[in-house]
Protein backbone atom coordinates (compact mmCIF):
# COMPACT_ATOMS: atom_id res chain seq x y z
CA UNK A 1 0.00 0.00 0.00
CA UNK A 2 1.09 3.34 -0.50
CA UNK A 3 2.16 5.74 2.26
CA UNK A 4 -0.34 8.45 4.18
CA UNK A 5 -1.99 11.14 2.27
CA UNK A 6 0.30 14.65 2.11
CA UNK A 7 -0.54 17.85 1.58
CA UNK A 8 2.19 19.32 -0.28
CA UNK A 9 2.46 16.51 -2.94
CA UNK A 10 5.96 15.44 -4.66
CA UNK A 11 6.49 12.84 -7.88
CA UNK A 12 6.29 10.16 -5.60
CA UNK A 13 4.10 11.28 -2.94
CA UNK A 14 -0.24 10.15 -2.58
CA UNK A 15 -3.45 10.96 -4.46
CA UNK A 16 -5.13 14.05 -2.97
CA UNK A 17 -8.37 13.89 -1.78
CA UNK A 18 -9.57 16.83 -3.43
CA UNK A 19 -13.16 15.93 -4.41
CA UNK A 20 -15.98 17.37 -2.58
CA UNK A 21 -19.47 15.86 -1.40
CA UNK A 22 -20.70 18.20 -4.64
CA UNK A 23 -18.10 16.75 -7.04
CA UNK A 24 -18.89 12.95 -5.70
CA UNK A 25 -22.52 13.11 -6.61
CA UNK A 26 -22.64 14.52 -9.59
CA UNK A 27 -19.66 12.35 -11.00
CA UNK A 28 -21.89 8.81 -9.55
CA UNK A 29 -25.10 10.61 -11.40
CA UNK A 30 -22.57 11.18 -14.91
CA UNK A 31 -21.38 7.45 -14.59
CA UNK A 32 -25.29 6.33 -14.30
CA UNK A 33 -26.18 8.33 -17.38
CA UNK A 34 -24.60 8.16 -20.68
CA UNK A 35 -24.43 7.55 -24.36
CA UNK A 36 -25.81 3.84 -23.38
CA UNK A 37 -29.23 5.66 -22.09
CA UNK A 38 -29.52 8.09 -24.82
CA UNK A 39 -29.08 6.28 -27.66
CA UNK A 40 -28.74 2.57 -27.00
CA UNK A 41 -32.46 2.71 -25.07
CA UNK A 42 -34.14 3.17 -28.36
CA UNK A 43 -32.84 -0.62 -29.68
CA UNK A 44 -33.27 -1.65 -26.22
CA UNK A 45 -37.23 -0.87 -26.84
CA UNK A 46 -37.50 -2.36 -30.07
CA UNK A 47 -36.27 -5.96 -28.50
CA UNK A 48 -38.39 -6.05 -25.28
CA UNK A 49 -40.60 -3.64 -25.48
CA UNK A 50 -42.14 -2.35 -22.30
CA UNK A 51 -40.43 -4.95 -20.20
CA UNK A 52 -37.48 -2.95 -20.45
CA UNK A 53 -38.35 -0.84 -17.89
CA UNK A 54 -38.28 -4.07 -15.89
CA UNK A 55 -35.00 -4.36 -17.33
CA UNK A 56 -33.34 -1.42 -16.00
CA UNK A 57 -34.59 -2.18 -12.26
CA UNK A 58 -32.86 -5.58 -12.29
CA UNK A 59 -29.70 -4.62 -13.93
CA UNK A 60 -29.63 -1.21 -11.49
CA UNK A 61 -30.08 -3.80 -8.40
CA UNK A 62 -27.27 -6.02 -9.05
CA UNK A 63 -25.25 -2.85 -9.94
CA UNK A 64 -26.42 -0.89 -6.75
CA UNK A 65 -25.14 -4.29 -4.72
CA UNK A 66 -22.21 -4.33 -5.93
CA UNK A 67 -21.76 -0.60 -5.01
CA UNK A 68 -22.44 -1.41 -1.75
CA UNK A 69 -19.98 -4.21 -1.47
CA UNK A 70 -17.50 -1.42 -3.28
CA UNK A 71 -18.57 1.15 -0.28
CA UNK A 72 -17.96 -1.08 2.58
CA UNK A 73 -14.55 -2.55 1.20
CA UNK A 74 -12.96 1.05 0.49
CA UNK A 75 -14.46 2.48 4.10
CA UNK A 76 -13.08 -0.91 5.75
CA UNK A 77 -9.38 0.34 5.59
CA UNK A 78 -9.12 3.76 3.98
CA UNK A 79 -5.90 2.83 2.87
CA UNK A 80 -8.03 1.22 0.20
CA UNK A 81 -7.45 3.73 -2.94
CA UNK A 82 -8.98 1.73 -5.52
CA UNK A 83 -10.16 -1.83 -6.60
CA UNK A 84 -6.59 -2.94 -7.17
CA UNK A 85 -5.95 -2.40 -3.71
CA UNK A 86 -7.93 -4.36 -1.81
CA UNK A 87 -8.36 -6.95 -4.35
CA UNK A 88 -4.24 -7.69 -4.30
CA UNK A 89 -5.01 -7.54 -0.01
CA UNK A 90 -7.80 -9.97 0.01
CA UNK A 91 -7.19 -12.22 -2.74
CA UNK A 92 -3.82 -12.01 -4.08
CA UNK A 93 -1.32 -10.02 -6.08
CA UNK A 94 -2.64 -11.17 -9.34
CA UNK A 95 -5.79 -10.62 -8.49
CA UNK A 96 -5.07 -6.58 -8.35
CA UNK A 97 -3.12 -7.18 -11.47
CA UNK A 98 -6.09 -8.52 -13.09
CA UNK A 99 -8.76 -5.73 -12.09
CA UNK A 100 -6.20 -3.14 -12.30
CA UNK A 101 -5.31 -3.86 -15.75
CA UNK A 102 -8.69 -5.14 -16.83
CA UNK A 103 -10.40 -1.99 -15.65
CA UNK A 104 -7.72 -0.17 -17.38
CA UNK A 105 -8.80 -2.17 -20.92
CA UNK A 106 -12.81 -1.25 -20.43
CA UNK A 107 -12.04 2.48 -20.86
CA UNK A 108 -9.58 2.29 -23.50
CA UNK A 109 -12.32 0.55 -25.36
CA UNK A 110 -14.98 2.85 -24.17
CA UNK A 111 -12.47 5.69 -25.46
CA UNK A 112 -12.29 4.00 -28.59
CA UNK A 113 -16.16 3.53 -29.05
CA UNK A 114 -16.75 7.01 -27.60
CA UNK A 115 -14.28 8.20 -30.44
CA UNK A 116 -16.85 6.70 -33.12
CA UNK A 117 -19.94 8.18 -31.15
CA UNK A 118 -18.12 11.72 -31.48
CA UNK A 119 -17.82 11.96 -35.40
CA UNK A 120 -21.34 10.51 -35.90
CA UNK A 121 -22.92 12.99 -33.66
CA UNK A 122 -20.73 15.89 -35.29
CA UNK A 123 -22.14 14.78 -38.77
CA UNK A 124 -24.86 16.56 -37.47
CA UNK A 125 -23.44 19.49 -37.85
CA UNK A 126 -21.44 18.31 -41.45
CA UNK A 127 -25.43 18.81 -43.07
CA UNK A 128 -25.65 14.97 -41.99
CA UNK A 129 -23.00 14.51 -44.33
CA UNK A 130 -20.29 11.29 -43.55
CA UNK A 131 -16.84 12.72 -42.81
CA UNK A 132 -13.77 11.62 -44.70
CA UNK A 133 -11.11 9.11 -42.56
CA UNK A 134 -9.15 11.87 -42.59
CA UNK A 135 -11.43 14.16 -41.08
CA UNK A 136 -12.23 11.56 -38.46
CA UNK A 137 -8.64 11.04 -37.30
CA UNK A 138 -8.74 15.04 -36.58
CA UNK A 139 -11.75 14.80 -34.83
CA UNK A 140 -11.04 12.20 -32.43
CA UNK A 141 -7.45 13.44 -31.62
CA UNK A 142 -8.86 17.27 -31.40
CA UNK A 143 -11.08 14.90 -28.31
CA UNK A 144 -8.47 13.47 -27.08
CA UNK A 145 -6.00 16.28 -26.88
CA UNK A 146 -8.87 18.60 -24.98
CA UNK A 147 -9.87 15.59 -22.61
CA UNK A 148 -5.90 15.26 -21.79
CA UNK A 149 -5.69 18.79 -21.65
CA UNK A 150 -8.23 19.04 -18.62
CA UNK A 151 -7.16 16.38 -16.50
CA UNK A 152 -3.78 17.05 -16.44
CA UNK A 153 -4.80 20.54 -14.08
CA UNK A 154 -6.20 19.40 -11.53
CA UNK A 155 -8.35 16.27 -9.99
CA UNK A 156 -10.42 19.30 -8.67
CA UNK A 157 -10.89 20.66 -12.18
CA UNK A 158 -11.81 17.17 -13.06
CA UNK A 159 -14.67 16.95 -10.59
CA UNK A 160 -15.79 20.76 -11.69
CA UNK A 161 -15.93 19.53 -15.18
CA UNK A 162 -17.90 16.29 -14.63
CA UNK A 163 -19.73 17.85 -12.84
CA UNK A 164 -21.17 20.70 -15.10
CA UNK A 165 -21.39 17.87 -17.85
CA UNK A 166 -23.45 15.81 -15.55
CA UNK A 167 -25.68 18.84 -15.07
CA UNK A 168 -26.37 19.05 -18.43
CA UNK A 169 -27.36 15.57 -18.96
CA UNK A 170 -29.64 15.91 -15.84
CA UNK A 171 -30.94 18.61 -17.30
CA UNK A 172 -32.00 17.12 -20.48
CA UNK A 173 -33.95 14.16 -19.05
CA UNK A 174 -35.36 15.90 -16.20
CA UNK A 175 -36.93 18.40 -19.08
CA UNK A 176 -38.15 15.56 -21.17
CA UNK A 177 -39.81 14.05 -18.24
CA UNK A 178 -41.37 17.89 -17.79
CA UNK A 179 -41.87 17.58 -21.49
CA UNK A 180 -43.66 14.51 -21.60
CA UNK A 181 -46.04 14.94 -18.83
CA UNK A 182 -47.66 17.85 -20.38
CA UNK A 183 -48.08 15.67 -23.53
CA UNK A 184 -49.79 13.31 -21.58
CA UNK A 185 -51.52 14.92 -19.52
CA UNK A 186 -52.70 17.41 -22.24
CA UNK A 187 -53.83 14.80 -24.83
CA UNK A 188 -51.02 15.41 -27.28
CA UNK A 189 -51.56 14.11 -30.41
CA UNK A 190 -48.25 13.28 -32.01
CA UNK A 191 -46.99 13.73 -35.68
CA UNK A 192 -47.61 10.36 -36.06
CA UNK A 193 -51.35 11.05 -35.13
CA UNK A 194 -50.98 8.73 -31.66
CA UNK A 195 -52.38 10.23 -28.51
CA UNK A 196 -49.65 10.45 -26.17
CA UNK A 197 -50.57 8.34 -22.80
CA UNK A 198 -50.12 5.90 -20.14
CA UNK A 199 -51.92 3.14 -21.95
CA UNK A 200 -49.54 2.93 -24.78
CA UNK A 201 -47.40 0.87 -22.08
CA UNK A 202 -49.54 -2.22 -21.93
CA UNK A 203 -52.08 -1.71 -25.23
CA UNK A 204 -49.86 -2.60 -28.03
CA UNK A 205 -48.69 -6.15 -27.31
CA UNK A 206 -48.65 -6.31 -23.09
CA UNK A 207 -46.12 -5.43 -20.81
CA UNK A 208 -43.63 -8.10 -22.49
CA UNK A 209 -44.82 -7.75 -26.19
CA UNK A 210 -41.56 -9.98 -27.68
CA UNK A 211 -41.35 -12.52 -25.11
CA UNK A 212 -38.90 -14.14 -23.07
CA UNK A 213 -36.61 -13.78 -25.86
CA UNK A 214 -36.87 -10.02 -26.85
CA UNK A 215 -36.72 -9.40 -22.88
CA UNK A 216 -33.73 -11.35 -22.72
CA UNK A 217 -32.16 -9.89 -25.87
CA UNK A 218 -32.76 -6.39 -23.66
CA UNK A 219 -30.19 -6.96 -21.46
CA UNK A 220 -27.32 -7.30 -23.93
CA UNK A 221 -27.59 -3.67 -24.57
CA UNK A 222 -29.10 -2.29 -21.51
CA UNK A 223 -26.15 -3.42 -19.07
CA UNK A 224 -23.97 -1.02 -21.30
CA UNK A 225 -25.88 1.97 -20.28
CA UNK A 226 -24.60 1.14 -16.29
CA UNK A 227 -20.96 0.98 -17.38
CA UNK A 228 -19.40 3.80 -15.35
CA UNK A 229 -21.32 3.51 -11.91
CA UNK A 230 -18.53 2.39 -10.05
CA UNK A 231 -16.39 5.10 -11.00
CA UNK A 232 -17.56 6.54 -7.47
CA UNK A 233 -14.95 3.65 -6.32
CA UNK A 234 -12.15 4.97 -8.51
CA UNK A 235 -12.63 8.34 -6.81
CA UNK A 236 -12.42 7.47 -3.95
CA UNK A 237 -9.04 8.38 -3.21
CA UNK A 238 -9.30 11.70 -3.78
CA UNK A 239 -12.39 12.34 -1.68
CA UNK A 240 -12.52 14.70 1.33
CA UNK A 241 -14.44 12.75 3.94
CA UNK A 242 -15.16 9.34 2.36
CA UNK A 243 -17.10 8.12 5.94
CA UNK A 244 -19.75 10.51 5.23
CA UNK A 245 -19.71 11.31 0.85
CA UNK A 246 -18.97 7.41 -0.26
CA UNK A 247 -22.27 6.09 1.24
CA UNK A 248 -24.01 9.44 0.32
CA UNK A 249 -23.37 8.51 -3.45
CA UNK A 250 -23.32 4.73 -3.23
CA UNK A 251 -27.10 4.72 -1.65
CA UNK A 252 -28.62 7.24 -4.08
CA UNK A 253 -28.01 5.10 -7.28
CA UNK A 254 -31.77 3.16 -6.61
CA UNK A 255 -33.33 6.53 -7.31
CA UNK A 256 -31.17 7.75 -9.60
CA UNK A 257 -32.06 5.11 -11.61
CA UNK A 258 -35.73 5.14 -10.61
CA UNK A 259 -35.47 9.10 -12.29
CA UNK A 260 -33.45 8.70 -14.80
CA UNK A 261 -33.84 5.37 -16.34
CA UNK A 262 -37.65 4.18 -15.71
CA UNK A 263 -39.14 7.45 -15.50
CA UNK A 264 -37.48 8.48 -18.01
CA UNK A 265 -38.68 5.42 -20.51
CA UNK A 266 -42.44 5.09 -18.93
CA UNK A 267 -42.74 9.17 -20.93
CA UNK A 268 -40.76 8.35 -23.48
CA UNK A 269 -43.45 5.12 -24.29
CA UNK A 270 -46.10 6.85 -23.26
CA UNK A 271 -45.85 9.55 -26.17
CA UNK A 272 -44.57 7.26 -28.44
CA UNK A 273 -45.85 3.29 -28.71
CA UNK A 274 -42.91 1.39 -28.09
CA UNK A 275 -43.48 -0.50 -31.68
CA UNK A 276 -43.38 3.15 -33.43
CA UNK A 277 -40.23 4.41 -31.66
CA UNK A 278 -37.07 3.91 -34.18
CA UNK A 279 -34.46 2.04 -32.96
CA UNK A 280 -31.84 3.94 -34.90
CA UNK A 281 -32.80 7.38 -33.60
CA UNK A 282 -32.45 8.34 -30.03
CA UNK A 283 -36.00 8.53 -28.37
CA UNK A 284 -35.04 11.78 -26.12
CA UNK A 285 -34.85 13.35 -29.87
CA UNK A 286 -37.36 11.92 -31.11
CA UNK A 287 -39.82 13.00 -28.01
CA UNK A 288 -38.53 16.61 -28.34
CA UNK A 289 -39.08 16.20 -32.04
CA UNK A 290 -42.66 15.17 -31.69
CA UNK A 291 -43.23 17.86 -29.24
CA UNK A 292 -42.70 20.44 -31.79
CA UNK A 293 -39.28 21.59 -30.86
CA UNK A 294 -38.13 23.19 -33.69
CA UNK A 295 -34.04 23.22 -31.69
CA UNK A 296 -34.82 19.85 -30.18
CA UNK A 297 -32.27 17.87 -32.70
CA UNK A 298 -29.96 20.79 -32.23
CA UNK A 299 -29.82 20.56 -28.51
CA UNK A 300 -30.07 17.26 -28.13
CA UNK A 301 -27.01 16.27 -30.41
CA UNK A 302 -25.14 18.62 -28.07
CA UNK A 303 -26.48 16.82 -25.08
CA UNK A 304 -25.19 13.60 -26.40
CA UNK A 305 -21.84 15.15 -27.59
CA UNK A 306 -21.41 16.47 -24.08
CA UNK A 307 -22.64 13.16 -22.69
CA UNK A 308 -19.60 11.29 -24.89
CA UNK A 309 -17.16 13.98 -23.70
CA UNK A 310 -17.81 13.32 -20.45
CA UNK A 311 -17.45 9.37 -20.89
CA UNK A 312 -14.08 10.34 -22.38
CA UNK A 313 -13.23 12.62 -20.03
CA UNK A 314 -14.11 9.90 -17.08
CA UNK A 315 -12.51 7.16 -19.19
CA UNK A 316 -9.22 8.78 -19.34
CA UNK A 317 -9.04 9.78 -15.50
CA UNK A 318 -9.78 6.42 -14.62
CA UNK A 319 -7.18 4.60 -16.98
CA UNK A 320 -4.75 7.02 -15.38
CA UNK A 321 -5.53 6.28 -11.73
CA UNK A 322 -6.07 2.43 -12.36
CA UNK A 323 -2.18 2.59 -14.06
CA UNK A 324 -0.91 4.84 -10.88
CA UNK A 325 -2.20 1.74 -8.63
CA UNK A 326 -0.39 -0.93 -10.83
CA UNK A 327 2.46 1.08 -10.63
CA UNK A 328 2.24 1.62 -6.54
CA UNK A 329 1.96 -2.43 -6.61
CA UNK A 330 4.65 -2.90 -8.67
CA UNK A 331 2.48 -4.22 -11.22
CA UNK A 332 3.12 -1.80 -13.53
CA UNK A 333 5.93 0.46 -15.02
CA UNK A 334 7.39 2.63 -12.18
CA UNK A 335 7.34 5.29 -14.28
CA UNK A 336 3.12 5.28 -14.10
CA UNK A 337 3.39 5.71 -10.31
CA UNK A 338 4.94 9.34 -10.36
CA UNK A 339 3.05 12.29 -9.67
CA UNK A 340 2.90 15.79 -11.29
CA UNK A 341 3.00 19.25 -9.54
CA UNK A 342 -0.64 18.93 -9.47
CA UNK A 343 -0.77 15.08 -7.77
CA UNK A 344 -1.59 13.59 -11.63
CA UNK A 345 -0.37 10.53 -12.48
CA UNK A 346 1.08 13.05 -16.20
CA UNK A 347 2.86 9.62 -17.07
CA UNK A 348 -0.19 6.93 -16.82
CA UNK A 349 -2.17 9.59 -18.25
CA UNK A 350 0.25 10.06 -21.67
CA UNK A 351 0.02 6.12 -21.73
CA UNK A 352 -3.65 6.06 -21.85
CA UNK A 353 -4.13 9.11 -24.17
CA UNK A 354 -1.19 7.50 -26.74
CA UNK A 355 -3.79 4.18 -26.87
CA UNK A 356 -6.73 5.93 -27.52
CA UNK A 357 -4.79 8.08 -30.55
CA UNK A 358 -4.05 4.43 -31.38
CA UNK A 359 -7.76 4.16 -31.55
CA UNK A 360 -8.40 7.33 -33.17
CA UNK A 361 -6.26 5.58 -36.36
CA UNK A 362 -9.12 2.79 -36.39
CA UNK A 363 -11.18 5.09 -37.83
CA UNK A 364 -9.09 5.98 -40.60
CA UNK A 365 -8.49 2.15 -41.08
CA UNK A 366 -11.91 0.30 -39.96
CA UNK A 367 -14.73 2.02 -42.46
CA UNK A 368 -17.82 0.45 -40.50
CA UNK A 369 -17.71 2.28 -37.36
CA UNK A 370 -21.15 1.27 -36.20
CA UNK A 371 -19.50 -2.05 -36.34
CA UNK A 372 -16.48 -1.35 -34.67
CA UNK A 373 -18.56 0.22 -31.80
CA UNK A 374 -21.14 -2.73 -31.29
CA UNK A 375 -17.41 -4.74 -30.63
CA UNK A 376 -16.27 -1.86 -28.76
CA UNK A 377 -19.41 -1.61 -26.42
CA UNK A 378 -20.03 -5.26 -25.66
CA UNK A 379 -16.40 -6.72 -24.62
CA UNK A 380 -15.57 -3.52 -22.78
CA UNK A 381 -19.28 -4.62 -20.80
CA UNK A 382 -17.92 -8.29 -20.63
CA UNK A 383 -14.59 -6.94 -19.11
CA UNK A 384 -16.87 -4.86 -16.76
CA UNK A 385 -18.83 -7.40 -15.31
CA UNK A 386 -15.57 -9.57 -14.81
CA UNK A 387 -14.55 -6.25 -12.59
CA UNK A 388 -18.10 -6.55 -10.79
CA UNK A 389 -17.45 -10.33 -9.75
CA UNK A 390 -14.12 -9.34 -8.90
CA UNK A 391 -15.19 -6.67 -6.52
CA UNK A 392 -17.52 -9.20 -5.04
CA UNK A 393 -15.33 -12.21 -4.75
CA UNK A 394 -12.69 -9.77 -2.82
CA UNK A 395 -16.36 -8.67 -0.37
CA UNK A 396 -16.94 -12.75 0.25
CA UNK A 397 -13.13 -13.00 1.33
CA UNK A 398 -13.49 -9.58 3.85
CA UNK A 399 -16.52 -11.14 4.40
CA UNK A 400 -14.97 -14.82 5.82
CA UNK A 401 -11.44 -13.66 6.95
CA UNK A 402 -12.21 -10.15 8.48
CA UNK A 403 -15.07 -10.66 10.59
CA UNK A 404 -14.44 -8.57 13.08
CA UNK A 405 -14.28 -5.45 10.60
CA UNK A 406 -17.77 -6.48 8.98
CA UNK A 407 -19.11 -6.26 12.36
CA UNK A 408 -18.10 -3.01 12.96
CA UNK A 409 -18.55 -1.34 9.66
CA UNK A 410 -21.34 1.22 9.64
CA UNK A 411 -22.06 0.64 5.25
CA UNK A 412 -22.30 -3.25 5.27
CA UNK A 413 -24.07 -4.89 2.10
CA UNK A 414 -27.39 -5.90 2.94
CA UNK A 415 -27.45 -9.93 2.86
CA UNK A 416 -23.95 -10.80 3.43
CA UNK A 417 -22.56 -13.46 1.66
CA UNK A 418 -26.63 -14.27 0.17
CA UNK A 419 -26.31 -11.13 -2.19
CA UNK A 420 -23.03 -12.42 -3.29
CA UNK A 421 -24.14 -15.29 -4.94
CA UNK A 422 -27.55 -13.86 -6.08
CA UNK A 423 -24.85 -11.12 -7.78
CA UNK A 424 -22.45 -13.84 -9.03
CA UNK A 425 -25.01 -15.71 -10.48
CA UNK A 426 -26.95 -12.71 -12.74
CA UNK A 427 -23.81 -11.93 -13.92
CA UNK A 428 -22.66 -15.20 -15.10
CA UNK A 429 -26.10 -15.69 -16.56
CA UNK A 430 -26.23 -11.98 -18.22
CA UNK A 431 -22.55 -13.17 -19.79
CA UNK A 432 -24.56 -16.79 -21.40
CA UNK A 433 -26.72 -14.22 -22.64
CA UNK A 434 -24.74 -12.44 -24.72
CA UNK A 435 -24.28 -15.57 -27.46
CA UNK A 436 -27.21 -15.17 -27.77
CA UNK A 437 -26.88 -12.64 -30.86
CA UNK A 438 -24.58 -13.16 -33.30
CA UNK A 439 -22.69 -9.34 -33.06
CA UNK A 440 -22.30 -9.63 -29.23
CA UNK A 441 -21.24 -13.48 -29.16
CA UNK A 442 -18.09 -11.76 -31.26
CA UNK A 443 -17.05 -9.75 -28.53
CA UNK A 444 -17.28 -12.95 -26.18
CA UNK A 445 -15.41 -14.94 -28.33
CA UNK A 446 -12.97 -12.29 -28.64
CA UNK A 447 -12.61 -11.75 -24.97
CA UNK A 448 -10.46 -14.86 -23.49
CA UNK A 449 -7.12 -13.53 -25.86
CA UNK A 450 -7.03 -10.23 -23.23
CA UNK A 451 -7.27 -12.72 -20.28
CA UNK A 452 -4.39 -14.44 -22.00
CA UNK A 453 -2.25 -11.51 -22.52
CA UNK A 454 -2.80 -11.05 -19.15
CA UNK A 455 -1.40 -14.22 -17.78
CA UNK A 456 1.34 -14.29 -20.23
CA UNK A 457 2.16 -10.44 -18.77
CA UNK A 458 1.73 -11.28 -15.21
CA UNK A 459 3.62 -15.12 -15.12
CA UNK A 460 6.15 -14.09 -17.73
CA UNK A 461 7.27 -10.63 -16.69
CA UNK A 462 5.73 -9.28 -13.36
CA UNK A 463 6.27 -12.37 -11.60
CA UNK A 464 9.41 -12.63 -12.00
CA UNK A 465 10.53 -9.07 -10.72
CA UNK A 466 9.38 -10.55 -7.10
CA UNK A 467 5.67 -10.24 -7.40
CA UNK A 468 4.50 -12.98 -5.42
Amino acid sequence: MSGQITNSPTEDGDLQRSLSNRHLQLIAIGGAIGTGLFMGSGKTISLAGPSILFIYMIIGLMVFLVMRALGELLLSNLQYKSFIDFSTDLIGPWAGYFVGWTYWLCWITIGIADLSAIIYYMQFFNHGLPFTPMEGVMISVAAIVFVTGLNLMTVKLFGEIEFWFAMIKITAIVVLIAVGLWMIFTGFISTAGEVASFTHLWSHGGIFPTGLSGFLAGFQIAIFAFVGVELVGTTAAETKDPEKNLPKAVNSIPVRIIIFYVLALVIVMSVTPWNRIDPAISPFVNLFSQAGIAAAAIIMNLVVLSSVMSSMNSGVFSTSRMLFGLSREKQGPQAFGKLNSRAVPANALYFSTACLVLGAALQYMVPNTVEAFTLATTLSTILFICVWLMIIWSYMVYYTTRPELHAKSTFKLPGGLVTCWIVIIFFIGTIAILALKADTFKALKVSPIWFIILMIGYYGFYKKRGVK
